[in-house]
């Protein structure tokens, strides 16, 4: 089932149509350009909500990803890297996306800081392929996972916010 807070940020992204992945030569730049237009009109939606919260850009054959993202918590900015790759089985098999500095520190994690999607995002995917591409990973995969789990590392003290790290290694070395 889905919710309705899931149904309207689903609403608000395009679908894609074209059912390429970077191997296919002829059909690869129209799926790309149907991915830059979904993942546009997202961006604009969440800034006009005023929940930015990451930034993304791509190497020239659009395969390998990269950028930030960001999660507030009691007021305080959390800001990680994010990347992932294009899968050469795409858009069937899902962008695996990792946030290599909390690797290890959650067992919702791969190798690698891969963040674990098999649960929840992984099927509504496998139901939803040509349509989803990396505007929806962003917005059902990524994020949902950050708001669970960013809170969680904070409340153990595993994440620390940048400056209150500063200033303990200041006071430390003092």
């Amino acid at each position: 089932m889905v919710d309705d807070a899931t149904r309207k940020t689903l609403s608000s992204i395009p679908l894609l149509r074209t059912k390429a992945g970077p191997r296919d030569k002829e059909l690869w730049p129209q799926r790309l350009k149907e991915e830059l237009q979904a993942l546009i009109e997202y961006v604009k939606q969440v800034r006009q909500n005023e929940n930015d919260w990451f930034r993304l850009e791509h190497n020239k054959d659009g395969t390998k990803w990269f950028g930030k993202c960001w999660y507030i918590h009691e007021l305080l900015k959390y800001e990680f890297e994010i990347e992932f790759d294009i899968p050469v089985t795409y858009p069937t098999t899902a962008p695996e996306i990792a946030i290599p500095e909390l690797d290890g520190k959650t067992s919702k994690m791969y190798r690698g800081g891969k963040i674990c999607l098999s649960d929840h995002f992984k099927p509504l995917w496998g139901k939803n392929v040509p349509k989803f591409g990396i505007a929806h990973a962003m917005a059902l995969g990524l994020g949902p996972w950050l708001a669970v789990e960013i809170p969680d590392l904070i409340a153990r003290g595993v994440v620390v916010h940048k400056e209150n790290q500063s200033s303990s290694q200041s006071n430390a070395e003092n």
